[in-house]
C-alpha cells in the first residue's frame, strides 16, 4: 500500500475508530439476546473490529446476557468450543441502557461486573450507562447516585429536541463529565429530527463544553433515502448520514464560532462526493477539518452512536471507495 493509501486509511480510520456501539437487541433489528451477542463476538474479530464500540443492553436483560453470551465472551474460550475466538483478550465493554429505578439498576450492574470479573463466565464490564431524562433536576439528581467509574449519557427528550430548547438539559450536564445524547432517526418519518434540530444541539453542547453521543437512525455514511425498517413494507425517511453528522460536530468542535447556516450545509448534505477524504484529512465544500481536529472531536466531543447496523455502514463505505 502505498503512503498515499495508508494517509487516506487514517483519515477515515480516525472518523470511524470505536465509532458503532452495537444495538442489536433494539429496532429496527430487534435480534434475540443469542443471535445479537454472537454478531457482536462476530464483529469483535471481524476485518473492522476497530470501528466497533460497547454492545448496548437494557440493565434488566444483563442477567440474560450472562447466559447467553457467556460462551463467547474472552475467556471463555478454551473450553467454549470456539478456539478462533481467543485471539480477543479484553473484556467485552457493555453500555446499559437504565431502565426505572436507577439505584435498582446499578445493583444489578454491580452484580453483572462482579460476576463476569472472573474469567470462568466470560469477561465483560458494563462501564457506561445511558438514560433518558425529563428535567435539569432529574439529572441532577441522577449525579448524585452515579458512581465516578460509570460514565454516563443522559437521552435528551425527543420532543425538546424537535419542539422546544434543549439549552437548558444541556447546561445542567455541563461540568460533570456526562454526555448528551440525541436520537437521530426511528422506525417512523416523523420520529427523524430536522438537520437544524441536530445543528442546534450540537451548538448547544459547544457552548456548555457537553460532550455527546448519537443514536438510532445513522446507518449509512451520507444522507438519503431509504426504508425505516426492515419489512417488506417498510416505511421509507430521509435518514441522516453519519459522515454528515461527524464531520459537523468535527468542524464544530474546532472552529471557535461555528457558522449555522455552514453547519446546516454539512448535514443537509446527500452528495457522498461533496464529502473529500485525504492524507490530511477531510473537505466538505469549503470547510475542512484536518485528522487531528477529526481526533480531537472523537476522543472530547463526538464520541459515538449506536446503531443495529454494522454491516451497512461498511459495506457503503466500501461503495463510497474509502475501505
Amino acid at each position: 500500500m502505498s503512503e498515499t493509501e495508508n494517509n487516506l486509511m487514517a483519515s477515515v480510520q480516525t472518523l470511524m475508530g470505536g465509532l458503532i456501539d452495537y444495538a442489536g437487541l433494539f429496532p429496527p433489528s430487534k435480534l434475540p439476546m443469542k443471535k445479537a451477542t454472537e454478531y457482536y463476538a462476530k464483529y469483535l474479530r471481524a476485518e473492522h473490529a476497530d470501528f466497533v464500540g460497547r454492545f448496548i443492553c437494557p440493565v434488566p436483560k444483563l442477567e440474560e446476557l450472562s447466559k447467553e453470551a457467556a460462551i463467547v465472551m474472552p475467556g471463555t474460550f478454551a473450553t467454549s468450543g470456539y478456539p478462533e475466538h481467543a485471539d480477543v483478550l479484553e473484556p467485552w465493554q457493555i453500555s446499559g441502557i437504565i431502565v426505572g429505578d436507577l439505584q435498582e439498576n446499578l445493583e444489578m450492574i454491580y452484580r453483572f461486573n462482579e460476576h463476569h470479573d472472573d474469567e470462568a463466565n466470560g469477561l465483560a464490564l458494563v462501564d457506561a450507562i445511558e438514560m433518558r431524562v425529563g428535567s435539569s433536576e432529574e439529572i441532577d439528581e441522577a449525579l448524585e447516585i452515579i458512581p465516578e467509574m460509570i460514565d454516563a449519557a443522559f437521552e435528551v427528550p425527543q420532543d425538546i429536541i424537535m419542539n422546544g430548547d434543549p439549552r437548558g438539559m444541556i447546561a445542567a450536564m455541563s461540568g460533570s463529565g456526562v454526555l448528551a445524547k440525541i436520537r437521530c432517526g426511528g422506525v417512523e418519518a416523523s420520529m427523524i429530527p430536522e438537520s437544524r434540530h441536530i445543528a442546534e444541539f450540537m451548538m448547544a453542547c459547544k457552548n456548555a463544553s457537553v460532550p455527546f453521543k448519537c443514536t438510532a437512525g445513522l446507518h449509512h455514511p451520507v444522507r438519503s433515502e431509504h426504508p425505516l425498517t426492515y419489512e417488506d413494507d417498510a416505511p421509507r425517511g430521509m435518514m441522516h448520514g453519519f459522515i454528515n453528522v461527524f464531520f459537523g460536530a468535527a468542524y464544530v468542535n474546532a472552529v471557535k464560532k461555528p457558522d449555522m447556516d455552514t453547519l446546516l450545509g454539512i448535514i443537509d448534505e446527500t452528495d457522498p462526493k461533496a464529502f473529500a477524504f485525504d492524507g490530511q484529512g477531510i473537505t466538505h465544500r469549503a470547510s475542512r477539518v484536518t485528522t487531528i481536529q477529526l481526533g480531537q472531536a472523537r476522543e472530547g466531543f463526538s464520541t459515538s452512536y449506536g446503531s443495529c447496523s454494522i454491516d451497512e455502514p461498511i459495506a457503503d463505505l466500501k461503495t463510497m471507495g474509502l475501505l
